[in-house]
């Protein structure tokens, strides 16, 4: 035998067997014959029985990710009905006085959110001595117009927290600028509180309540630069 020659590797053989494809069926004895270890315990099996084990793992993964997107699905679903329901409370408001206390009265009631509170600054004259639209320090102002995106997070002993009923009970916040479609300036600020640290976290998403935002901000504009309720 000629020393020089290469041995043959797993990968020459791994090679062969994808380029021949027709190697089992001149060799079908061979599936009955190669023994594998089960992936489920130390047994030996035959190599279909291994392929037919992968199988079914693989279709297991796929119902399961089936069964996920069928879960958010729903849960997208529902909502959306929610945040439709709450969008048509406020279109059928004929006071504009009452709309700061619907908007955080709903939120609590569709959404399971245990504490809301909200406060609307720079309103018409009519609107002045509402206790919604008092309260809210010039620098809570400030923070809520430098905001982008709506803060979600544990509370650092946010101002906004002290509006609530119970702040000592807040552990987590969502903090959702309310503004005009076409200004930077917060006309106010929403916020959402939790016992659970978790409800609102600094890795979730933001579309949903800026969503919410968006809706609360438009109903409210009906308060501001001297509009009719």
């Amino acid at each position: 035998m000629n020393s020089n020659l290469n041995p043959i590797t797993e990968d020459d053989i791994a090679d062969f067997l994808v380029n021949t494809p027709d190697f089992f069926e001149r060799h079908a004895e061979l599936l009955s014959s190669v023994q594998l270890n089960s992936g489920h315990g130390k047994r030996a099996i035959s190599l279909q029985e291994r392929q037919a084990e992968m199988l079914r793992e693989k279709i297991k993964v796929l119902e399961r990710g089936l069964m996920d997107m069928i879960r958010h699905a729903n849960e997208n679903t529902q909502t959306a009905d929610k945040l439709q329901r709450w969008t048509c409370k406020l279109l059928l408001a004929t006071d504009a006085k009452e709309l700061p206390e619907l908007i955080a009265y709903n939120i609590k009631e569709e959404f399971a959110v245990p504490q809301v509170a909200i406060k609307v600054w720079a309103v018409d004259e009519q609107y002045a001595a509402e206790a919604f639209a008092t309260g809210a320090s010039e620098d809570t102002q400030t923070f809520a117009s430098s905001l982008t995106l709506p803060f979600v997070g544990l509370n650092a002993k946010f101002e906004a927290a002290t509006w609530l009923d119970n702040p000592e009970q807040a552990v987590s916040l969502a903090l959702i600028p309310l503004k005009a479609a076409d200004s930077a300036t917060a006309l106010g600020l929403l916020v959402l509180a939790s016992p659970d640290g978790q409800r609102f976290n600094s890795g979730m998403g933001t579309d949903f309540l800026e969503r919410i935002g968006e809706v609360a901000s438009a109903a409210l504009s009906r308060m501001k630069d001297g509009r009719p309720a």
